[in-house]
């Protein structure tokens, strides 16, 4: 999760994540390269003495300026395709998480097991724990096997509400009536903070989500102690 003066990206928990922020170092690479390059040209311009009366066209560097950004934008667009098809793939998923958002709280259904499902609402401040995160923390967490294919089915069940986990780079909009679906891997144990990414009225900042990734051996236990319960 982010903490005092992060100003860049979390430290990535997911393979895509990995993947989203070699394109965002990518992509940014090349902006700098681009601002210091029209940085310098148009500082020169401004202090050079250079007049030509005779100057009527320039076909040459009209080339090299129509050109040039084209062959950029395909270093950009390229990367940026072969992602949208990653984010986009399922792959043979070993679990299966449905999420349902509600004003102002999610629910989840683990659609491979019978009859475990619950709701997750906020712990409110005046109920924290001493190690709690304000807004953050949830009274139910979800949890998820590491090393592991999961997949996650979003939809709303009354405005439109958003899954979001920054450091698994998942961002999947929940529409009343509509059924949306990606996959991720989590390649770490840890905790795994979010938020509704879409502005669903009043309370929309006080629906968190909280991922627990834990071992398989561990997950298995859990699931069967909510089977059996």
């Amino acid at each position: 999760m982010s903490t005092w003066a992060n100003l860049g990206l979390q430290d990535s928990a997911s393979p895509l994540m990995e993947q989203l922020i070699f394109f965002h170092d990518h992509a940014l690479l090349i902006l700098v390269m681009i601002t210091v390059l029209v940085g310098y040209l148009m500082f020169m311009l401004f202090f050079n003495n250079y007049i030509n009366r005779f100057l009527l066209h320039g076909q040459l560097i009209e080339m090299i300026w129509t050109i040039l950004p084209a062959i950029i934008l395909l270093f950009i667009a390229l990367p940026s395709l072969r992602l949208l098809y990653l984010l986009d793939e399922i792959n043979e998923p070993s679990v299966t998480l449905k999420s349902i958002g509600h004003q102002w709280y999610w629910s989840y259904e683990y659609s491979d097991f019978n009859n475990v499902e619950f709701d997750s609402y906020m712990v409110p401040t005046n109920e924290l724990e001493n190690d709690g995160f304000r807004l953050l923390d949830v009274d139910n967490r979800i949890v998820l096997p590491m090393n592991s294919q999961i997949r996650i089915l979003v939809t709303a069940a009354d405005v439109i509400h958003s899954w979001t986990i920054p450091a698994l780079g998942l961002k999947v909009d929940g529409t009343p009536g509509r059924l949306n679906q990606t996959n991720f891997f989590m390649n770490r144990p840890g905790l795994f903070y979010g938020q509704c990414s879409e502005i669903c009225w009043a309370n929309h900042s006080f629906m968190p989500i909280v991922i627990e990734s834990v071992p398989v051996n561990n997950f298995i236990k859990w699931i069967s102690k909510n089977v059996n319960s």
